[in-house]
């Protein structure tokens, strides 16, 4: 069934539930964040040192999987369409939050953070079946509503996995398998195919994996610029979840709870922007200013955030770094535009290796530059420099887009 012509209501119900795919896997990830070191930890007989060191390559494996299969999904994704790829993601991380849910040593559990990374890299998938069913002027509001599911998603889980954890540390695992068995149910029922036979292509390696897909992102000056523009992007978003924690403590003095408190704020406030006001942004002044736009507001909060001597001069910062939230899906849509109905599965892989790629680059280098700024080995006391660096890398991000984006590039 070719996209455009899904009935509306079948179309709706199918975006719904893309929609609900990405806030929940996100759910589910956040679901297991309070308990897992906990896990890690009980299994090592207490050895916190150890148990951090075995969390870290947790964490690294889990992004080298999505570095690595999120383009062979993709991939999957032109060759075979993308609702049983995203079925089938779903049924996978049921499954392996089952089997982590009954791990009987940490290697079991390291395994499942494996096999997690490899289900979720269907992401890209969602988003290659948003561009299918939208409209190339309205597809930066639809990535813009998969970015405020992504954030809902991410609030909530930690919030609803340290509760569920109180009861029992297997709990939040039971329900996440139970989340994503579920909505694999429902999108049974509902989710209609969005790529048609004729916009399908073969499946090849030489594509498929992380090398290939990124020669996609090559094919075009203006995509790989755009590209460049994601990646500087992806980095430096890197510093939030890696970071801000360690900064806000050591800085300011702030506890979890203040802490809680105020990314919170920062997921509410990038939520406000990316699922009401980026589609009305976009309409009016067009997906190349939105992105500049974004990128300089981006590059303005994270200044703010890296030299507020003050917690509440911190706060300021967060609803001029919301705006940032323009400058992804912007840049996501202008990059649809720019290859072919059957390759955005593979343009959507390729930008999840990319990310990926960051998820393996930015906790060493955001850690180790706070670390030796806040050290006595360094000349200067800049505990702020993460934050500067990031700053840094959106201002290059901007002088990119401007350059590549011009109307007679």
């Amino acid at each position: 069934m070719h996209a455009a012509s899904i009935p509306e209501t079948r179309r709706q119900a199918g975006v719904l539930f893309i929609l609900i795919t990405v806030m929940l896997d996100m759910l589910s990830f956040g679901i297991i964040i309070p308990v897992l070191p906990t896990l890690v930890e009980d299994f090592l007989s207490g050895d916190t040192a150890h148990a951090a060191s075995i969390y870290g390559l947790m964490g690294t494996a889990w992004a080298l999987m999505q570095f690595l299969c999120s383009p062979i999904q993709g991939a999957l994704s032109d060759r075979f369409g993308r609702r049983p790829v995203v079925l089938l993601s779903n049924i996978g991380l049921g499954v392996d939050y089952i089997v982590m849910a009954l791990a009987p040593s940490v290697w079991w559990l390291f395994v499942g953070r494996v096999v997690s990374g490899i289900a979720s890299s269907s992401f890209s998938t969602a988003q290659a079946y948003m561009t299918d069913v939208t409209p190339p002027e309205q597809r930066a509001a639809a990535f813009g509503k998969i970015g405020m599911m992504f954030g809902l998603g991410f609030i909530l889980g930690p919030a609803v996995g340290g509760w569920l954890g109180s009861i029992d540390p297997h709990v939040p695992f039971w329900a996440a398998a139970g989340l994503s068995l579920l909505n694999a149910c429902y999108g049974f029922f509902v989710l209609p195919e969005s790529l048609p036979q004729d916009n399908r292509t073969a499946f090849a390696w030489t594509r498929a994996n992380p090398v290939g897909a990124l020669a996609l992102l090559r094919s075009h000056p203006q995509l790989f610029g755009l590209a460049t523009v994601a990646l500087f992007g992806y980095l430096a978003h890197a510093v939030l979840p890696n970071i801000a924690v360690l900064y806000m403590g050591y800085r300011y003095g702030w506890g979890t709870a203040a802490v809680g408190l105020m990314l919170t704020g920062v997921g509410v406030a990038t939520m406000i922007v990316q699922g009401g006001l980026i589609r009305p942004i976009t309409a009016r002044f067009g997906e190349r200013m939105t992105l500049l736009t974004g990128s300089l507001c981006g590059a303005l909060g994270f200044f703010i955030y890296g030299i507020a001597p003050q917690g509440w001069m911190f706060g300021l910062g967060i609803p001029i770094m919301a705006f940032w939230g323009l400058a992804g899906p912007a840049a996501q849509a202008l990059m649809t535009r720019r290859v072919q109905a059957s390759e955005q599965g593979r343009l959507q892989g390729a930008l999840a290796s990319v990310n990926g790629m960051t998820g393996l680059i930015g906790p060493i280098l955001f850690t180790q530059i706070f670390a030796y700024f806040i050290s006595p080995q360094s000349p200067w006391w800049v505990p702020g420099a993460p934050f500067l660096l990031a700053s840094l890398m959106l201002l290059i991000a901007l002088v990119i887009a401007w350059h590549v984006t011009q109307p007679d590039r």
